[in-house]
């Protein structure tokens, strides 16, 4: 049997969270066409026949010096050695330039076998999938270099076939049943999250981190409380959150409520949202700690 630990490396909205939701077939990193989506590594676990492979879905890389982009570097940068292989996914609709070639110095540096996908070969056409490739190969001429989609889910299997092909000799790391190893509150918080981002635009998702405040579970009265808090950096993005007459405060926790509502099956839920200002949380040091855990 064999068994691994993957990292996903790339740079943001690559589809590193969308190829490691397709290879479990559950929902375990949030998605969102913003950039950075993704902030701590998340582990997704896919089990079958040949054995066990358990992602790492990292920050996607980006050049930045603020510190909350320092942050995800370093997520990212330490989940290079930690791993058995890397699967670096390659965006083929933007052109490499100092970003990506700062990624592949840094994945070369690492020493850990590589497998180099160009994703988004759906809307690709065969030249610029060429160019993409051709670019992997420049790099890590001794490695498999592939294209797949992962949002149609295909060639996906020849991605495994690789990984497993790689991979050593090993015990399951999880019980075959597993999917991810993400705690409950964090997985609350990331379903939040995502809802809320996916109702805002431009830089609000950047300036938006949700918390767990209180979490209750009644196994007599099969009910489940959950309190979290939606922060924002200033008073005046509450509104945004909120929306005219709490329209979209309410459908923030309608879609929030029918995603969490799947992990309390038989039990009845009650979910409390607030929004609150956490003034200049994203130099914070003692947040950041928090939510880079």
């Amino acid at each position: 049997m064999k068994a691994a630990t993957v990292s996903v490396i790339g740079r943001p909205s690559a589809g590193k969270s969308t190829i490691v939701n397709t290879i479990t077939g559950m929902k375990v990193s949030i998605t969102s066409p913003t950039p950075q989506t993704t902030r701590n590594k998340i582990r997704g676990i896919y089990t079958d026949q040949r054995g066990q492979l358990v992602f790492t879905d990292t920050p996607g890389y980006h050049l930045s010096d603020k510190e909350i982009n320092k942050r995800m570097q370093d997520v990212t940068v330490s989940s290079l050695s930690d791993s058995d292989m890397i699967l670096y996914m390659l965006d083929g609709t933007r052109t490499p330039g100092k970003e990506e070639e700062t990624i592949a110095e840094l994945v070369k540096q690492s020493g850990v076998p590589v497998v180099a996908v160009v994703n988004k070969a759906d809307i690709l056409s065969a030249e610029k999938t060429e160019e993409a490739k051709a670019f992997l190969r420049s790099h890590f001429p001794d490695s498999a270099v592939l294209s797949a989609s992962a949002a149609k889910d295909e060639g996906i299997d020849e991605v495994l076939i690789e990984l497993f092909r790689l991979a050593p000799e090993g015990e399951m790391m999880y019980d075959e049943s597993m999917y991810t190893d993400q705690d409950l509150e964090f997985r609350l918080s990331e379903i939040i999250r995502e809802k809320t981002i996916s109702s805002l635009s431009d830089e609000m998702p950047h300036v938006i981190y949700v918390e767990i405040e209180d979490m209750e579970y009644s196994e007599e009265r099969k009910e489940v409380w959950v309190r979290a808090v939606i922060n924002v950096e200033r008073d005046g993005q509450k509104g945004m959150i909120v929306g005219k007459g709490g329209s979209n405060i309410r459908r923030i926790r309608k879609e929030s409520f029918a995603e969490i509502r799947r992990i309390f099956p038989g039990s009845k839920l009650n979910l409390d949202l607030r929004v609150k200002a956490d003034p200049k949380w994203r130099t914070s040091g003692k947040v950041l700690s928090r939510i880079f855990r």
